[in-house]
C-alpha cells in the first residue's frame, strides 16, 4: 500500500498549502452552457454528497464510477461517482457519501476513511448542491453493485485520468440548446458534466 499512502499524503500535504483548486479547477472541464453564477447556491437546493474512494488494485491506484440504469430524467444514464442525497440519518454530508456508497456498491462505510472535502458544486437542472468526499480504503475491495441503483461499474486507474488524450469535447443538444461538453473517455465511457468537472478539480491535488 506504499503508493496508496503516498498519495494520501500529497493529497493532504497539497491542501495544506495551497487550499482547494476551486471551481476554477472545475471549470476546465465545464460544459459550455455553464458560468460563474452556476456555482452558487440558492437557500431552496437540496443537498448531496458523492464519494472518490481511492484504493489500491494488483498494484494500481483506482478510483471507481457508477453506470445508472436509463430512466427519464436529468441524469439517466449517466456515469457518476457514488452518492447521493442527504437524509435526515445523515450527521454530515461524509455519512452521506459513505451510506450512499455502502447502498450502492456493497462497501462497508467502517473500511472507508475520509481525507478532506472538496469545492462543493450547485447542479442546475436538478437544484443540488453536491459535495465530493475524497476518501480511501486498504481493504481487500468486494465490489456487490445494487443492481436497481447500478447498471455497471468502472474501476479507473488514477493516472488515466491524467493522461490528455482522454480528454475530449462532444457536441450535445439539451433543452434545444447546443452545447460544447468536456469529457474523459475511459474506455468509451462519457464522464461529463458535474462529474467531470469533480474530477478535474481533484486531479489538480496530485
Amino acid at each position: 500500500m506504499e503508493k496508496l499512502d503516498k498519495l494520501i499524503n500529497t493529497i493532504s500535504n497539497n491542501i495544506k498549502l495551497s487550499g482547494l483548486p476551486g471551481a476554477k479547477g472545475q471549470s476546465l472541464m465545464a460544459p459550455s452552457i455553464r458560468n460563474t453564477s452556476t456555482f452558487k447556491t440558492n437557500k431552496q437546493e437540496k443537498e448531496a454528497a458523492v464519494l472518490i474512494l481511492l484504493y489500491e488494485k494488483n498494484n494500481i491506484l483506482k478510483t471507481v464510477f457508477t453506470k445508472r440504469h436509463s430512466y427519464e430524467g436529468p441524469h439517466g444514464g449517466q456515469i457518476s461517482l457514488p452518492g447521493g442525497k442527504r437524509e435526515p440519518v445523515d450527521k454530515n454530508l461524509i455519512e452521506t457519501a459513505l451510506r450512499e456508497t455502502e447502498e450502492e456498491l456493497g462497501i462497508p462505510n467502517s473500511q472507508i476513511i475520509p481525507i478532506h472535502s472538496l469545492t462543493s458544486l450547485h447542479i442546475p437542472v436538478s437544484n443540488i448542491n453536491v459535495t465530493p468526499i475524497v476518501a480511501y480504503t486498504k481493504k481487500r475491495i468486494e465490489f456487490i453493485p445494487d443492481i436497481r441503483e447500478v447498471n455497471f461499474i468502472i474501476e479507473c486507474p488514477l493516472n488515466l485520468l491524467k493522461d490528455e488524450k482522454i480528454r475530449k469535447t462532444e457536441i450535445l443538444r439539451i433543452n434545444n440548446i447546443e452545447i460544447n461538453a468536456p469529457y474523459f473517455d475511459i474506455d468509451s465511457n462519457h464522464i461529463w458534466g458535474a462529474t467531470a468537472m469533480i474530477m478535474s478539480e481533484f486531479i489538480q491535488l496530485f
